[in-house]
Order: structure tokens, then sequence, then C-alpha cells
């Protein structure tokens, strides 16, 4: 389990701690929403996670078979609906340099969308939300 602390920090800012290493991360709210957009958007964090994720995943399979993926990029699309204001789409581009045989391209392909977070987003995830009011 990891554990982040998410604070407000007014103006439509957060900063996120990872439990485990300390780094930190702000977040901003969009300029179509409100904000001045100088730092990823939560949404943004969404599409950010499923890009990364697929690439960690692809690079597990690449570092055991001994495959070189250095240099390779995914490009995520992130498209917002708006009423309710949600992620429509999420679509990805992923750019692998080199030559690859059927069988590389076929695992690399399976480990990316095999990866957790297109895994989640494709099902059902539990969200459960508790409110603890007065909190200090």
């Amino acid at each position: 389990m990891v554990r982040i602390t998410t604070t407000y920090r007014g103006e439509l800012r957060t900063s996120a701690v990872h439990g485990p290493s300390g780094s930190e991360l702000v977040t901003d709210a969009p300029v179509d929403n409100q904000g001045r957009g100088e730092s990823f958007s939560p949404t943004d964090l969404v599409a950010t996670a499923l890009g990364a994720c697929m690439l960690t995943i692809m690079g597990i399979v690449a570092e055991r078979h001994g495959w070189p993926l250095a240099g390779a990029t995914v490009e995520v699309e992130k498209i917002m609906a708006s009423d309710p204001r949600r992620i429509a789409k999420l679509e990805s581009v992923i750019r692998i340099p080199g030559e690859w045989d059927d069988r590389q391209k076929k695992a690399l392909e399976t480990a990316a969308l095999g990866c957790p977070v297109h895994r989640t987003l494709h099902g059902n995830v539990e969200l459960p939300v508790r409110f603890e009011w007065g909190a200090a």
C-alpha cells in the first residue's frame, strides 16, 4: 500500500506528497476551469499515469529480455467532456525506435495494454470516500 497525502494550498492548487519517497508534486486547475494552468491538473495526472504506466510495464518486459527500449515515448492526448466535466478520452501514441520482430512487438504491445492504469481505466474501481469534518 502506498499513501499519498494531498493538501489544498489555495488558489486552486494542491501539493501531493508520496509517502514512501517524500517526493512532492503540485497541481493547478487548468485555465479553462478557473486556474492558471501552471502545472499538471488532476486530470492531466490521469493521462500522465497512463502513459508512464504503459512505458514502465513495457520497460519491465524489455529489460527481462535485454531489449533496448530506451528512447521510447508515449504521447497521451486528453479530451475532456463538459457535461459533466470529466475525461472523455485518452488517446495514446507509443513510439518505439529501432528494429523489432513480430514476437517482440506482440510482447511489448501486450505489456502496454496490460498495465495496471490501463486495466483500471477500463474497469470499475471502488471509490470509497470518507469525510472527516473539523479534522486538524
